[in-house]
């Protein structure tokens, strides 16, 4: 009988593996923080209707890179808050509302704000 050995590198030996999700930023007005919102698709248990529930995770950005709207991927962390116990991992997608140029009202706009 012959013995197969699998080479794993000594990170993967000592890192579990960590839950991963992908979700939709809608709050990023806290520092460093971000909300991503999981919508999860769930047939119900009897009348078998595919049912849609949303939850919130609150997520460590530590750059404030992500922005309202980006579809993001998060990954479970140590609890870094009371509420926070997740980490962004990347940006899979660009919101296109974020990349709209912060443009300076016009003097029309301007006057009727002060008005």
């Amino acid at each position: 009988m012959a013995e197969t050995t699998v080479a794993t590198t000594p990170a993967e030996q000592n890192a579990p593996r960590r839950n991963e999700k992908v979700g939709q930023v809608v709050s990023t007005k806290m520092q460093k923080t971000i909300v991503v919102e999981i919508e999860m698709r769930k047939a119900h248990p009897k009348y078998k209707r595919v049912m849609k529930s949303n939850k919130k995770f609150y997520a460590h950005d530590e750059q404030n890179s992500a922005r309202v709207g980006d579809v993001v991927r998060i990954r479970e962390s140590r609890p870094l808050s009371k509420l926070k116990r997740w980490s962004l991992e990347e940006i899979i997608r660009r919101s296109s509302l974020s990349a709209l140029p912060d443009e300076k009202p016009s003097r029309a706009e301007n006057a009727i704000q002060r008005a």
